[in-house]
């Protein structure tokens, strides 16, 4: 740190120089506070250790003019008088901290340890703020180098058309992403359009993409707009794109050439202006391969492509993201609580093979179940392993249908870590249906 020292006592100058010296500290003195003034005007300091009674100008009337004009530099006073009134008269005027005299040598370190360490968090924070202005103050944690490239990329195409595609392991924040794109996008007045592919039957899904007319199917009582046109100026998010039907692949890529779609039972043509963000957990690639995905529709969502990282490959992010789900569930819940200061490490240490979503999960539940104001590292340990039911406080072993339950969970669990989070992928090691596997998930809290 580069340190400046205003007293009038030239005995304290010098073994004050000399112990900052020895520290470490570039250290320059001045023994008028009105020369300090102009000094810290035109030099740069990290603090300043001012006396607070000095002839000519004090040190509070030092420390009002210097931010008055403005100056950012930690001040520090010190004084042998006043004690606690003058400590509060100091803070009232914007000093950082207050060294009665006479003080100790492991006092003045201790203070400006406390001084760097309060810089480099104020620094640590002024780049985290820029970074939400950058993205246009979209809700996205960027620490880890490989969501700051994700989101530059985001920033990059958000103000242009072009079709962009998502992948990733499931839980990952596709979603928040491409909700991302949209908030940074001209389009952004228009609320975003979002359908989950996998989770429509897939009789009903072409009329919940493109919609029906009158009479086209039983149940079709009247005319209804699809998706396509309700995001018509706006932006469609097809999440699990590469779970649709080979029939819908078809239509969807007409749909994304033409600019127009046709309704269910119609046979007139609907323009429409759709934004398309697609996201997905599959690798489109190898489904291509196996003839489950249409080759030109792969090439025509494939225009530029952002892939996220599961958390664990991305550890950086954990710590806001952890700060940023608690502050949501506190809103939500109305609950009063904070993480123990060993929480962060038990947070990083878990693989998350759920990513996002399972850290969302066991963060709420720890909130919920939280019998004090503070969430320890036991509790959250407890919450995020591999589910092994226990028993109450009495003893008392589960039931044959809980000790079922807790096995499908444990076997669910070890496929979506065999199966590196990809949910189609467990669902055929467990010999399911993707859409059995999301009601499971929903069950036991990872969906």
């Amino acid at each position: 740190m580069r340190i400046l020292i205003v007293d009038d006592d030239p005995g304290l100058r010098k073994s004050l120089g000399m112990l900052l010296s020895e520290d470490g500290h570039d250290v320059v003195a001045d023994d008028r506070a009105s020369a300090a003034l102009a000094r810290v005007r035109t030099e740069g300091f990290d603090a300043v250790l001012c006396d607070v009674r000095m002839p000519e100008m004090d040190g509070l009337e030092f420390l009002r003019r210097y931010r008055d004009a403005g100056g950012s530099a930690l001040v520090i006073m010190m004084s042998a008088y006043g004690g606690e009134d003058a400590a509060l008269e100091a803070m009232k005027e914007g000093a950082y901290d207050y060294l009665p005299k006479p003080f100790r040598a492991d006092e003045v370190r201790l203070t400006l340890r406390k001084a760097e360490e309060r810089e480099r968090l104020r620094g640590r924070v002024a780049m985290l703020e820029a970074e939400v202005a950058r993205f246009h103050g979209v809700d996205v944690v960027a620490v880890s180098e490989s969501m700051r490239g994700v989101m530059d990329l985001a920033t990059r195409v958000a103000p242009h058309p072009t079709t962009v595609l998502v992948t990733g392991e499931s839980g990952t924040g596709k979603e928040v992403v491409a909700r991302a794109i949209h908030r940074m996008s001209p389009r952004r007045d228009r609320p975003l359009v979002a359908v989950n592919c996998a989770a429509i039957p897939e009789h009903l899904l072409e009329s919940e993409l493109f919609g029906h007319v009158r009479g086209a199917f039983t149940g079709a009582v009247g005319d209804r707009r699809g998706l396509f046109e309700e995001a018509d100026g706006s932006t469609l998010l097809l999440d699990e794109v590469g779970d649709l039907p080979l029939a819908l692949q078809a239509k969807l890529l007409r749909a994304l050439q033409e600019g127009s779609i046709r309704r269910v039972g119609e046979t007139r043509e609907h323009t429409v202006d759709v934004r398309l963000i697609a996201a997905t957990a599959r690798e489109l690639e190898r489904e291509v391969e196996a003839g489950r995905f249409r080759e030109d529709l792969f090439y025509r969502l494939n225009v530029f492509r952002l892939h996220i990282l599961p958390l664990r490959e991305r550890p950086e992010d954990i710590g806001q993201l952890a700060a940023l789900i608690l502050r949501r569930v506190i809103e939500r819940t109305g609950r009063s609580v904070s993480f123990a200061a060993d929480v962060l490490p038990v947070l990083r240490r878990h693989p998350w093979p759920g990513n996002v979503r399972e850290l969302e999960n066991t963060i709420e539940r720890a909130v919920v179940l939280a019998s004090g104001d503070t969430i320890s590292a036991e509790a959250l340990t407890g919450l995020s392993t591999s589910g092994a039911r226990e028993t109450d406080r009495s003893g008392r072993e589960g039931t044959l249908r809980e000790s079922i339950a807790a096995a499908e969970e444990r076997a669910i669990r070890a496929a979506l870590r065999a199966a590196g989070g990809n949910r189609a992928a467990a669902a055929r090691r467990l010999d399911v249906s993707l859409r059995t596997l999301y009601y499971k998930l929903k069950t036991i809290g990872l969906e």
